[in-house]
């Protein structure tokens, strides 16, 4: 758990927001997009949500 916490703080990251965001989408996604919910990417497609809002 304690990296998780790190790499979320490296990636600029509120660990608290990204824990509780891929806690709660993590049943319903499929393996294969597993990837998405790593913290890099995580910011990544969340910058691009508050883009497009």
């Amino acid at each position: 758990m304690y990296t998780l916490i790190v790499t979320a703080k490296t990636n600029d990251i509120d660990p608290q927001a990204w824990t509780a965001d891929v806690l709660a989408r993590l049943p319903d996604m499929p393996v294969s997009r597993v990837q998405e919910l790593l913290p890099w990417n995580w910011k990544t497609a969340t910058e691009m949500g508050r883009i497009a809002a």
